[in-house]
């Protein structure tokens, strides 16, 4: 039997498992009920752009054909050389060109897994700041098991109009070093995006909030290391039914 004064906050993981463990009956499904009530948290949220975002859809088709070519362990082949010295200059900068996806209704969107891997830089990042008793341990696991991002397809809600950011790219090359430009889709700041984050574990979303924090310094999409991308977060609150 579970004893009427359990607090089930109190509990770790572990009791929480036994405490399921050890019930019958109606009582094991009401206290399945309860701390799956006392375990999962949920944040709604809206992620406004404070920076250009830059797509990082690849508009080369041909991409994945050249990526498995680079794995050679003969290293690159004399017909292939040939090859990149044949292609155009409108050729390549189609090649280092990139944007979003769209969705059935032709809105640009970001996909649930870019929001878990900003979670995951985040957290290499943070954890590089904080003692090592105070550091999250696994976190890559915690995060692709515990922490879920809805919708799946996230649609951008555009302020202005999607433009284009031209920036130098300098590259290594079997001719040596070169320098192409990169053309990203820009969609202006002001934008935003409304997403769901859903917690399996309690104390983790302490970290997520800490993680959304730090989007106001580092941002998603192409080059946020510049800066783009960058966002604040506000949350939002469900209205009381009248």
């Amino acid at each position: 039997m579970i004893a009427p004064n359990i607090d089930p906050n109190k509990l770790s993981i572990e009791e929480k498992i036994k405490l399921v463990q050890e019930s019958d009956g109606l009582l094991s499904l009401f206290v399945i009920l309860l701390l799956e009530k006392q375990m999962t948290k949920v944040l709604k949220v809206r992620l406004t752009f404070t920076e250009d975002l830059l797509g990082t859809k690849s508009f080369d088709e041909d991409l994945f054909r050249r990526f498995i070519a680079t794995k050679n362990p003969e290293g690159a082949q004399e017909d292939e050389l040939k090859a990149e010295e044949s292609i155009s200059n409108e050729e390549e900068a189609k090649r280092n060109s990139s944007g979003f996806h769209r969705n059935a209704k032709g809105q640009p969107i970001l996909w649930d897994y870019q929001i878990k891997g900003f979670f995951k830089d985040a957290c290499s990042m943070l954890n590089r700041t904080v003692p090592a008793e105070k550091k999250l341990k696994a976190f890559r696991k915690e995060i692709d098991g515990l922490v879920f991002v809805n919708p799946r397809e996230i649609a951008v809600d555009v302020i202005g109009e999607i433009s284009w950011c031209t920036r130098p790219l300098r590259v290594n090359t079997a001719q040596g070093e070169r320098v192409a430009l990169a053309n990203s889709e820009a969609i202006p700041a002001g934008s935003s995006i409304e997403i769901e984050i859903t917690v399996l574990k309690d104390d983790l979303m302490k970290n997520v909030k800490e993680w959304l924090k730090y989007g106001k310094l580092r941002g998603l999409g192409q080059w946020r290391n510049s800066g783009k991308g960058r966002f604040t977060y506000e949350e939002i609150k469900d209205e009381k039914k009248k």
